[in-house]
């Protein structure tokens, strides 16, 4: 018993083992009680990630060993500068998503008995997998969370859902089976999964067969983050799904695949990309495309949650486009303030749309004429985030392309500038065709549904917070300094 409270005292365990007990508690207590036992957790773990992001910048990369067993013979596990930066943006975003899941939900619905319990779930994969110091254990979580983004897919019942999540079902269980591939094959090339003990082996001899796992791997996860021309799941998945699953999808879960690209990208497989000078350049097109592709869908899109999961497509291009540009800090400062940016906004952008809904009764753009008249703070807070998605100062989203464009005119890489600046004018575009749309004067006698207000007030804390962070990013970066060897 005492291990057990000192583990739940320690935060990097205490961020994996709380979320899997209030899920539990969830499931246990029933339908419309597992909110308030989730708040307060939540509100326990956002602290504990503060304490964790101290102690990090303070003494270096925390490890915990499990069990009082440590790496080789045992599993780690580790929180860097990076790390902490993404468990950072999960607890940000998944408290305010709490407190409007609460109102969003109905007492006594059948989805909230669903909802809580894979909520916990989702997160203390979402924790253990930036937590995770080892590629097998990496997988276990990543099973974990596709499993529960499957499940509150698919939450609702209805026929759209259940094909959409079978659908993501199965392009989650094809990326994690390439994934496990290729740690198969790395194991048996080095006899190791540990990311650390990896760096060195395979900088002092990386076989073709290590290529061929890095290549699985890196394509498993792609897939997984929905990169151009693997979404085929996402607009489906994001957009049919309770406006709450949906914020959760498309700010955290994509990014949790994206955060294992870059370590790979940045640890064990380093060696193979600095062999090839053009490899680094692919998934930089890919996101080219993504970006086009994606907003070019989201300004043709006739309902509200499709266009807002096809601009997800469009704006995880941004995330791919720092590969060429990662021999610098720059470039990994540009992609992580952009997860930022994205996940903060993005999750805003769902929970306004889940508000305009419910009050219009329908999902198209074309029924939101008179809404801004009657639910301004849900307008204000969609318009903010919209502001970080174009890259207007003073948001995030300005900052993130700001370094972004810094870091590749340092390098001579305009076009991947030019492609930035193309990319946040098309975002202007079917952003503010939501806007007017809004702004439209209807007859008196026409009506919206009332809402409860903590929707529309936990929309534009997440909207706001995205703009806000633009004026302290740099207490960010500084996070991202702080590697894997301290």
């Amino acid at each position: 018993m005492s291990n057990m409270t000192e583990a739940l005292l320690d935060p990097l365990p205490g961020l994996i083992l709380l979320p899997l007990a209030w899920g539990i508690a969830a499931f246990l207590l029933g339908p419309g009680r597992g909110a308030a036992p989730a708040i307060v957790t939540l509100s326990l773990q956002f602290l504990f990630c503060l304490q964790l992001t101290h102690q990090v910048l303070a003494d270096g990369p925390a490890t915990h060993p499990v069990g009082g067993w440590g790496a080789p013979l045992g599993i780690d596990l580790m929180a860097d500068g990076l790390a902490t930066a993404m468990l950072l943006l999960t607890q940000a975003v998944a408290l305010p998503l709490a407190v409007y899941a609460r109102a969003y939900f109905r007492p006594g619905a059948p989805e909230a008995r669903h909802f809580w319990p894979l909520f916990g779930l989702l997160l203390a994969g979402l924790n253990g997998l930036f937590l995770s110091a080892d590629l097998f254990n990496v997988y276990v979580t990543l099973e974990l969370v596709g499993l529960a983004a499957v499940g509150l897919v698919a939450m609702g019942g209805g026929a759209g859902q259940i094909a959409a999540a079978l659908r993501y079902l199965f392009a989650t269980l094809l990326g994690s089976g390439a994934y496990l591939l290729g740690v198969a094959l790395i194991y048996g090339s080095y006899g190791s999964v540990s990311i650390t003990t990896l760096e060195p082996l395979v900088a002092a001899h990386a076989p073709t067969l290590v290529g061929l796992a890095g290549g699985l791997m890196l394509l498993g996860l792609m897939l997984k983050t929905a990169l151009f021309p693997f979404h085929f799941w996402l607009p489906p998945a994001h957009g049919g799904a309770a406006a709450p699953v949906s914020a959760l999808l498309s700010a955290l879960v994509v990014k949790a695949s994206f955060y294992l690209i870059l370590r790979l990208w940045l640890g064990p497989l380093a060696p193979l990309s600095a062999l090839h000078p053009l490899l680094p350049w692919l998934p930089a097109l890919l996101g080219t495309a993504a970006i086009f592709w994606g907003s070019w869908k989201a300004i043709r899109a006739l309902r509200l949650k499709m266009m807002i999961a096809y601009s997800t497509v469009a704006q995880l291009g941004y995330l791919f486009l720092i590969f060429p540009l990662l021999g610098a800090l720059g470039g990994l400062q540009a992609g992580i303030m952009q997860a930022f940016a994205h996940g903060l906004a993005k999750a805003a952008m769902f929970a306004a749309a889940g508000v305009l809904i419910k009050a219009t009764g329908q999902d198209t753009i074309a029924g939101l004429a008179g809404a801004a008249q009657k639910l301004p703070l849900t307008l204000f807070a969609f318009g903010l985030a919209g502001v970080t998605l174009m890259g207007l100062p003073p948001s995030a989203g300005f900052l993130a392309k700001w370094q972004l464009i810094e870091a590749a005119l340092g390098q001579d890489c305009w076009l991947i500038a030019l492609v930035a600046l193309a990319g946040g004018l098309l975002a202007a575009v079917y952003v503010f065709r939501v806007l007017r749309q809004a702004f439209l004067l209807t007859a008196p006698e026409s009506s919206l549904q009332p809402v409860p207000r903590s929707l529309e007030w936990a929309a534009f804390a997440l909207a706001s917070a995205s703009v806000l962070l633009g004026l302290r990013g740099v207490e960010l970066m500084q996070l991202l300094h702080v590697g894997w060897a301290g």
